[in-house]
């Protein structure tokens, strides 16, 4: 039984079931680590999905076979892109979006069977939905929510979000990709869109430029017929108080001239002849009239006794009054 001969023959059938052991638990042991996961597949078929950190099995090769998914965050850029905003101005776009295959078995496979498990195919599918992405959602923003000086008219949260909306439910769909953020990464206006930019803004001051003018006339012709109306009233007041001092003042001499006809009807003629005269001639007038016929007759006839006797003969000729 302790036969020294036998002793290392069977430490060399220990050392060999050990090997063997160990060969066997390497073919079919799988270890999976932190952020990645492993598709055990079974002649092609996947079998399996150990998609937590640790330790699974499968049959050894070529059985089965193991394929390792990196589940780590990347990130990938669109490249630059022309767009047209909703006021019709050319825009260059470059975003950037970061990205990873969720941690769970179904979308692990359609990442897999989608890509073939190549993240460089992945990557040229996300750039292929985000050059029509940004086409559709920059079509919703003005060039003013993009590029402002002011930041309270600036949606650019607005737009990262609506770019997202819009990518993360196909690419999660057809390539079980998960976007995990976006970001813009150059925003820039060629220079169509700066000429555009500027007429329109031109365009804008002198429409503003016209409104103040429009206003400036309207106020212009509202001052004008205000102190048009007040100078028609103004008028009005003053030929009624003119019309009115007139009437006083042919009703007074009306009195005056009744009053001067009673006390001397040839004395009153005499007068008026006198005042007929000095309206009519002047120191250029020639006249050839008749001298025996009034008014022309007080010149070459004295009046009555009783005239030359109420009339001092240097008596000046009273200023002309209208007579009513």
């Amino acid at each position: 039984m302790n036969d020294p001969a036998i002793q290392p023959s069977r430490w060399r059938y220990v050392i060999a079931g050990a090997l063997l052991a160990l060969a066997l638990a390497a073919a079919t042991a799988v270890p999976v680590t932190t952020g990645a996961a492993a598709v055990i597949t079974r002649f092609g078929k996947p079998i399996h999905v150990q998609v937590e950190p640790g330790l699974t099995w499968k049959a050894p090769p070529p059985i089965d076979r193991v394929e390792s998914v990196d589940l780590r965050v990347r990130t990938t850029s669109s490249g630059m892109h022309s767009v047209l905003t909703r006021d019709g101005l050319s825009l260059l776009v470059q975003v950037w979006v970061a990205w990873q295959v969720p941690r769970d078995a179904e979308s692990v496979l359609r990442y897999v069977r989608a890509t073939r498990n190549n993240p460089d195919e992945a990557a040229n599918q996300l750039r292929t939905f985000l050059g029509s992405s940004l086409e559709t959602v920059t079509g919703r923003f003005d060039l003013d929510n993009l590029l402002n000086t002011d930041a309270s008219k600036l949606q650019m949260d607005a737009y990262r979000t609506a770019v997202r909306e819009r990518i993360a439910s196909e690419v999660q769909r057809l390539y079980g990709i998960e976007v995990v953020q976006i970001g813009v990464e150059r925003l820039m206006i060629p220079e169509t869109t700066v000429a555009a930019t500027v007429s329109r803004m031109a365009s804008e001051r002198e429409t503003v430029a016209e409104e103040k003018k429009a206003y400036g006339r309207k106020v212009a012709g509202e001052i004008r017929a205000t102190a048009d109306k007040e100078a028609r009233i103004t008028k009005a007041t003053a030929e009624e108080e003119a019309a009115h001092i007139e009437a006083t003042a042919r009703t007074a001499a009306a009195a005056i001239y009744g009053t001067a006809h009673s006390m001397d009807p040839k004395l009153y003629r005499f007068l008026r002849s006198l005042d007929t005269l000095d309206q009519i001639v002047s120191s250029t007038t020639r006249l050839v009239l008749r001298t025996d016929a009034a008014p022309f007759d007080a010149l070459v006839q004295l009046p009555s006794s009783s005239a030359a006797a109420a009339v001092p003969a240097n008596t000046i000729a009273p200023a002309p009054v209208t007579q009513p």
